[in-house]
């Protein structure tokens, strides 16, 4: 089947690309596994414009319905098979489904690296979290741990040090790879303990996380955990065609939201744009860009 438009990924980025691509008229599917992307597997969100509150799954639905009432059709199947054609797009899915398409719009975001230690998987959007601005507010005067070594573990660590009862940061090296400067305010503050050459075992509770335990057997009780060991652009559909990335892994992306591959677009995690502020807020703008972008090359083809 062709389309005007195929957008891959069924997150914040992906699924008002669609609604926008619905509402210039361009014929679109929006494909993806978890509906909803990363965002609703959150708890609760309180940063999304005009919602004081709100399960993400609950945002990310209405995101959905917006998109099929503007005239989107989405597909819950993964890409298998992606192909640069003559004439734009060919890929194939879980069913076998055979797709075309003038354009493409990679939504897939990014994939945040996890301990792999148990009960991260099963306390996550609870107690487990990959975004301190995202979820701090959960975490009010309580105690926390966060884990990792670069800019985003300490900056974060800084940022709910301001919030938090007590942050104990977890390194297993001796050695920050994060800038002087953040290292240095991160020692300075009275809240904030550092943990060095230890690494996490397992995190532990029963109705609510108690404690993180080290490989060492050291337990450190807190309410929340917060992993800030890095995460990865969701690139790999389009790796075989070589596109522009910056030394991140994120695709390289023009003021109109364009890859280096023409006619294949990108919007969220997954691009160097919006100075790569992860934030559901941004992703949608990046999302409705594409959607005007591709109706203007429309207009001049």
């Amino acid at each position: 089947m062709h389309y005007d438009l195929i957008i891959i990924g069924t997150g914040s980025a992906g699924l008002p690309a669609g609604m926008y691509a619905s509402r210039y008229k361009i014929n679109n599917l929006i494909i993806g596994g978890q509906p909803g992307g990363a965002l609703a597997t959150s708890h609760k969100v309180e940063n999304w414009p005009g919602v004081i509150s709100a399960p993400g799954k609950e945002i990310m639905d209405d995101f959905a319905a917006h998109a099929v009432a503007s005239g989107s059709e989405i597909l819950q199947e993964l890409v298998t098979d992606f192909q640069k054609t003559e004439s734009g797009f060919a890929m194939k899915t879980t069913s076998w489904k055979e797709l075309t398409s003038d354009y493409v719009v990679l939504a897939t975001g990014n994939k945040y690296r996890h301990l792999g230690v148990k009960w991260e998987d099963e306390f996550l959007g609870k107690w487990v979290s990959y975004c301190a601005t995202c979820d701090w507010m959960f975490f009010k005067d309580r105690e926390v741990v966060i884990v990792g070594g670069w800019n985003t573990a300490m900056t974060e660590a800084l940022y709910l040090a301001e919030i938090c009862k007590k942050v104990t940061l977890v390194h297993r090296r001796d050695t920050f790879r994060s800038e002087d400067i953040w290292i240095d305010k991160a020692r300075e503050a009275d809240n904030i303990e550092f943990v060095l050459n230890e690494e996490v075992d397992e995190i532990a509770g029963g109705l609510f996380m108690e404690k993180v335990i080290l490989k060492s057997g050291k337990e450190i009780p807190a309410d929340g955990i917060f992993v800030a060991i890095g995460s990865d652009a969701d690139t790999k559909l389009v790796d075989h065609l070589n596109p522009t990335k910056d030394d991140e892994g994120c695709l390289v992306v023009d003021a109109r939201q364009e890859t280096s591959i023409k006619g294949l677009y990108a919007a969220g995690d997954v691009t160097t744009n919006s100075n790569k502020f992860k934030q559901t807020i941004m992703s949608a703008a990046e999302g409705c860009l594409t959607a005007n972008s591709i109706h203007e090359d429309i207009l001049k083809s």
